[in-house]
């Protein structure tokens, strides 16, 4: 907790996250999809200030990242929950330092996330569904279905369930490589600069 107390500069870095994801550089890809930014920041943080300043700094960047691209999906959870069970690891464990280490917890901390993000999205096609079909009327409902059309894509816009299935978990592998690659380097380095800052304050 010495470093979002002692050092409130140090967590406003986690400001640059939402900068990375809209900018998302592309030579920083993999087939055009980049890293998940906020898991490449959020796990060195959490190991080396524990699991309450790694919680609450993932629901902050987990609200920031939301609000940033508003919808019916969050990330917060999901990045509370990462930040508590990576701040755990770096205080009940002996320190992280390997690069395998580290782009391991990176990978599947990208595809915890992203598999919520999927499941979310998944439970609204299936209520935009169900709500199409309650709007249209049951023999409506039912026609459409007989064509092969879902009744959703009369409703609210978004991913469906094929998207999901095909496409989305094409970007969800890729994006976990691309940060389980990234990991290593870069988690490393804020990792040793989170440490010796706050090894410095609690002298």
């Amino acid at each position: 907790m010495d470093l979002l107390i002692r050092q409130p500069l140090l967590a406003a870095s986690a400001l640059l996250v939402p900068l990375l994801v809209l900018a998302s550089p592309g030579w920083l890809s993999l087939d055009g999809v980049g890293p998940c930014w906020a898991v490449l920041w959020l796990l060195p943080w959490a190991l080396s200030d524990g699991p309450f300043s790694g919680a609450c700094a993932g629901l902050a960047l987990g609200l920031l990242l939301d609000a940033v691209y508003p919808g019916g999906v969050t990330q917060a959870p999901a990045l509370l929950l990462l930040g508590w069970w990576w701040g755990r690891m770096g205080r009940r464990a002996p320190p992280i330092q390997r690069s395998f280490s580290l782009g391991l917890l990176a990978l599947l901390g990208t595809a915890l996330l992203g598999l919520t993000l999927i499941l979310q999205w998944g439970v609204q096609d299936w209520v935009g569904t169900r709500e199409a079909i309650q709007l249209a009327g049951p023999e409506l409902g039912r026609r459409l279905e007989g064509q092969g059309l879902n009744p959703a894509l009369l409703a609210l816009p978004g991913w469906r369930w094929d998207d999901l299935a095909g496409p989305g978990l094409r970007v969800l592998l890729a994006q976990t490589l691309i940060t389980a690659l990234l990991a290593p380097m870069l988690c490393s380095l804020q990792l040793l600069l989170w440490r010796q800052v706050g090894s410095g304050w609690r002298r």
